[in-house]
């Protein structure tokens, strides 16, 4: 199963003092280097930490794969074809919630998510939808043409111990419907060291983007050693 490290938290520490360190492409190159096979990143409408220019940055020293969290706007379309990402994941956006909330509702914005994929798909970039684990919603995304889905493992993350494996189930139900319709199937959203191992288990599921928990530990240890446990973990 592939890793691609989620580096968004690198500029938050970088915006709480306004100041130039760390910068995203040095740590998109140590990810790489420990063994990342992606590089993600969510430009938020408010900028909040990944601006502009750390996506050009980003694009010139990203030597697998750039994968661009983004809302289903116009705007954002744009900026991702004018980068040349290599992906692009579309989530839900709102202006102030800490962390992306669930999956994108891609039943009740098929128009507006399925023309934001054909301009990905123009543009040459590989279109993914963050949904959560509901047969219809994997269906609806199949239905507007993308090619990835990536699977909201959030609530798997938080749920009560008597209800992991009921979330867990509702994945792997998600998973092999993905695959079913030919798409690839990633998962990402609050994973960590120690819960991740039953995901990887899901065989439908060829990626994980993670990033907070990988962050954080990378502030104990050294991102280097930080990148290597976690890949580690899904072998």
């Amino acid at each position: 199963m592939r890793l691609a490290v989620n580096i968004d938290h690198i500029a938050t520490i970088r915006e709480a003092r306004q100041a130039r360190e760390p910068d995203p492409g040095a740590a998109a190159i140590l990810a790489e280097l420990a063994g990342a096979e992606g590089i993600t990143v969510h430009l938020r409408g408010d900028r909040r930490h990944i601006k502009e220019r750390d996506l050009e940055l980003l694009r010139q020293v990203v030597a697998t794969k750039l994968n661009i969290e983004m809302a289903a706007t116009d705007e954002m379309v744009e900026i991702a074809a004018r980068i040349g990402a290599d992906q692009v994941t579309l989530v839900p956006e709102r202006p102030h919630e800490l962390t992306t909330e669930g999956g994108l509702d891609v039943r009740s914005q098929a128009a507006t998510v399925e023309r934001a994929v054909r301009r990905l798909r123009e543009a040459g970039i590989r279109a993914s939808i963050f949904i959560d684990s509901e047969l219809d919603q994997i269906r609806a995304a199949a239905a507007v043409g993308t090619d990835a889905v990536e699977i909201n493992t959030g609530p798997y993350a938080s749920a009560a111990p008597r209800d992991r494996d009921r979330s867990l189930g509702r994945i792997k139900d998600a998973a092999l419907e993905g695959v079913r319709l030919r798409l690839e199937v990633l998962g990402g959203h609050g994973l960590t060291y120690v819960n991740v191992r039953p995901v990887v288990a899901i065989r439908e599921i060829v990626e994980l983007n993670i990033g907070h928990s990988i962050v954080s530990r990378a502030a104990l240890v050294g991102l280097d050693r930080a990148v290597r446990e976690m890949v580690a973990l899904l072998l």
